[in-house]
């Protein structure tokens, strides 16, 4: 598979049961620290906020202690903010979205 090729999860996620929410983003794998993972969100203007979530975006759980954050203007990306181990959920604090 070409570096081209879109994938709505990196090889080394997986999507499954969240003790936080219904369905969580888990690693299969380690991650680094400071690692930029994909697009979680565009913003799309026909949206009621603006944004459309990836396959990316649409299963990362909140946290208050959260182990990434997503950063960027238009395109907005997940990076993890710490070492992530295999098996742990990744997790952001939601600030996107008007509650």
């Amino acid at each position: 598979m070409s570096e081209e090729t879109y994938r709505p999860l990196p090889s080394y996620l997986t999507i499954r049961d969240s003790q936080i929410e219904g369905l969580g983003l888990f690693a299969k794998e380690n991650i680094e620290k400071e690692k930029k993972i994909g697009i979680s969100h565009i913003f799309w203007f026909a949206g009621s906020n603006g944004l459309m979530r990836t396959p990316l975006g649409g299963f990362i759980n909140h946290s208050d202690t959260p182990n990434c954050e997503i950063r960027g203007k238009y395109k907005k990306y997940l990076h993890t903010l710490f070492d992530i181990k295999a098996g742990e959920e990744l997790t952001v604090k939601y600030t996107l979205y008007k509650v």
